[in-house]
């Protein structure tokens, strides 16, 4: 598998972007990496290992530039350069942790849409108590119609398919009750098309029941669904962060922290956003990866 990665996206590019690919290269033998940047940056790579090939580009898409005019202007940014490199069948897959709505433009400008599917959806996986499940859209497409809400639920099913290697995947839609006449007239509608589907469709979901595996898939718009995934990253990181300052309060706290120390790391790990890497773009007719803008070598690696 050749994989080809955007060197300058993300908040911690370059250096934790190289660091994490090269991590990759060393641990999985079947893998090739296509590194994209800026020359200056990573000329000093050439020869360092026979599976890394350099391409370089002369622009930066930044996260602060609107999308679809960045896309536009900068066709030498390592971001579009890596599309093309997939659009043109040299690379399998192609992982940015860049802006994301530059991206998602991208994607659809350079690669298409598969038929069928009016609006691709960014679909991370989040951990459960009875495993995880599949978020989507979480960021990509901030209004969306009823009929999107429906597609993007029958592509999470797929995913889960494909993923979780369970047959009927439920899905649920994300709303502020479990009650069918609760929320917007576009998730009411949705809820009606849903019910009407050949999914496993288990109706409203709340915020609350993520966090439970409820289902395997939950559906939302990508304001809300950016919303959900930053609210449990926030959580995640301040029970980890009480967890050690509570065990580490005095000495009788110290010892129990050992006795349970395998069980901590666990319960940590499974919590670590950095642990599931990145969330593909779903919709778009190759596979493109969205790592976390604030991903480390950590998760480049696991992406």
């Amino acid at each position: 598998m050749r994989l080809a990665i955007d060197a300058m996206g993300g908040d911690h590019a370059p250096e934790e972007i190289i660091k994490g690919s090269l991590e990759a290269l060393k641990h999985f033998q079947d893998i090739e990496i296509v590194l994209i940047g800026k020359e200056e940056v990573l000329r000093g790579l050439q020869g360092k290992e026979k599976r890394l090939k350099l391409v370089y580009a002369s622009e930066v898409i930044e996260n602060d530039e609107a999308p679809v005019t960045a896309v536009r202007k900068k066709k030498d940014s390592s971001m579009i350069v890596g599309l093309e490199l997939l659009k043109k069948e040299e690379v399998d897959a192609f992982l940015s942790a860049g802006n994301t709505g530059a991206l998602m433009a991208g994607a659809l400008l350079t690669l298409g849409r598969i038929k069928g599917i009016d609006r691709p959806a960014l679909a991370p996986i989040l951990p459960t108590l009875n495993g995880a499940t599949v978020l989507l859209d979480a960021g990509s497409n901030t209004n969306c119609d009823a009929q999107n809400l429906v597609q993007f639920a029958v592509m999470g099913h797929v995913y889960a398919q494909k993923m979780f290697e369970i047959e009927r995947p439920r899905v649920g839609l994300f709303n502020i009750g479990a009650e069918e006449e609760k929320g917007n007239e576009v998730v009411k509608k949705a809820f009606e098309k849903l019910k009407k589907s050949k999914l496993n469709f288990i109706g409203n979901v709340e915020g609350r029941d993520i966090p439970y595996g409820v289902c395997e898939v939950v559906v939302c718009d990508g304001f809300v669904g950016n919303a959900i995934l930053k609210s449990m990253e926030g959580i995640a990181s301040v029970i980890s962060q009480l967890l050690k300052e509570e065990l580490a309060r005095n000495i009788f706290t110290k010892l129990g922290a050992l006795l349970i120390m395998r069980g901590l790391k666990r319960i940590t790990k499974k919590m670590d956003y950095t642990e599931y890497g990145g969330a593909p773009l779903l919709g778009i007719k190759k596979p493109v990866i969205k790592a976390h803008g604030n991903s480390k070598a950590k998760a480049i690696f696991n992406a």
